[in-house]
């Protein structure tokens, strides 16, 4: 296991925020920069999984970069220090107090080099495109303003019309990108970039966005150990805060996938939402919600083990000495921010909800049941429940069993699941958003 920690601890500290902050490339230097601006396409020689990258360089007062990772979910993460000198080419990404270096030489359109990371050393290579436009230099992006950075935003405007109902889409848990792709999964479903695209053929434009850690907000992270589960809720504010001061949009909708239910539930309040669409939403506790998906995954003995731990988490201490196998789910550093997720009852908010609430699950939904939307609805009697047979947890028709329902997580060309859409939109409608 040792040759695979510099992917391993890339994924980590991306995915569970702990950046110092925006990191700029201040200082950096150029000789002959004209050659190196535009797209590079490559990878990393990682053995057995070479992990893929696309590296951006442009000419500004100095050479600026960015980097993406799609499979990290990492998209236009800014570079520090890229110095070209003569064919001699070095840049870093700076993470948490540690520099991932590379350092490389440029042949015409080539680049290759060494990428080190924690004393760990691998080949890389980049091609340079000749064409560098791609679709999301094409999107349409908003920003907000955090104390952690700047947070971007895709806007999607039907094409006909001047002002419109506006959808702000929050995507799940983890390194979910606007797109509702995550790292891990063996290609992308795009459920949330689909539903986008529905929304605007029917007259209803959309934001929607990447998790901090994620895409285009890779770099607007906190300290591993300083992210709250609040701060996604006062993010989803912000931006709802946004569109209702934007002359463009009629009326405000929140739509909530996974755990973004419960961060809009939370964040759709009375007087600046016109409405509230939970999909995919769980009806209990984190905790609650992790034991059972917890218990179909692990052997007797880690599932005894992750029992122990969330008693201790519930109890509000932490827990230092936690199994390898179990450190991806109870790491150390993260534990504080499971306690922040786990004291949110999602059935308690709905309760509270005042807003015209619709909620949506896939009777094939393998992390969420509709158990978990039934309890929701018994929560909040006034909401209206949508049940889609067959639909899963990417939105998509799939098969009951769990390797058939997997496989539909990483086609994008699956379409949604018929009924959703239509069954959002008849909602909407007949609370007055058109």
């Amino acid at each position: 296991m040792r040759v695979w920690l510099p992917i391993i601890l890339l994924i980590l500290l991306i995915t569970t925020g702990c950046s110092e902050g925006n990191q700029t490339s201040e200082g950096s230097d150029k000789v002959g920069g004209d050659n190196l601006e535009g797209e590079w396409s490559g990878s990393i020689q990682v053995p057995d999984q070479p992990l893929n990258i696309i590296v951006e360089f442009r000419e500004e007062e100095s050479l600026q970069g960015e980097i993406s990772i799609p499979a990290q979910n990492i998209e236009d993460y800014p570079l520090d220090q890229v110095k070209l000198n003569g064919k001699e080419l070095t840049f870093q990404m700076s993470i948490s107090g540690q520099s991932l270096r590379f350092i490389g030489a440029v042949e015409k359109d080539v680049i290759k080099g060494t990428f080190t990371q924690s004393g760990q050393n691998f080949n890389f290579e980049l091609q340079k495109q000749k064409d560098s436009s791609s679709s999301e230099s094409e999107e349409n992006f908003m920003t907000i303003e955090t104390i952690t950075g700047t947070l971007y935003g895709s806007l999607l405007l039907p094409e006909k019309g001047s002002k419109h109902p506006v959808a702000l889409i929050i995507p799940g848990s983890g390194p979910t990108d606007r797109n509702g792709n995550s790292p891990g999964i063996q290609g992308k479903n795009n459920s949330l970039k689909l539903l986008a695209e529905e929304l605007a053929d029917r007259g209803v434009a959309s934001v929607r966005y990447d998790k901090r850690g994620a895409g285009k907000n890779a770099q607007a992270v906190t300290k591993e150990g300083d992210i709250r589960f609040d701060q996604f809720v006062d993010d989803a504010k912000q931006w709802i805060d946004k569109l209702n001061a934007d002359k463009r949009f009629s009326e405000v909708v929140v739509i909530g996938h996974s755990q973004g239910s419960l961060v809009g539930m939370i964040a759709a309040e009375s007087g600046s939402t016109d409405a509230f669409v939970s999909i995919s939403g769980a009806g209990r506790t984190f905790d609650q919600l992790l034991e059972d998906q917890l218990s179909e995954s692990l052997p007797e003995d880690l599932y005894q083990e992750s029992l122990t731990i969330l008693e201790r988490l519930r109890e509000g201490e932490t827990v230092k000495e936690v199994s390898d196998p179990l450190m991806s789910v109870f790491n150390p550093s993260v534990q504080p921010f499971l306690q922040s997720w786990m004291a949110y009852d999602p059935a308690e908010q709905m309760r509270g909800t005042e807003v015209p609430t619709l909620i949506v699950n896939g009777t094939n939904d393998l992390q969420v049941t509709k158990k978990d939307a039934q309890i929701l609805a018994d929560a909040n009697p006034e909401a209206e429940l949508l049940l889609i047979e067959g639909m899963n947890h990417v939105l998509k028709k799939a098969p009951e069993d769990r390797e058939g329902n997997i496989k539909t997580y990483g086609n994008p060309d699956l379409p949604l699941a018929e009924e959703l859409v239509p069954g959002i939109m008849d909602f909407l409608t007949h609370h007055g958003v058109k």
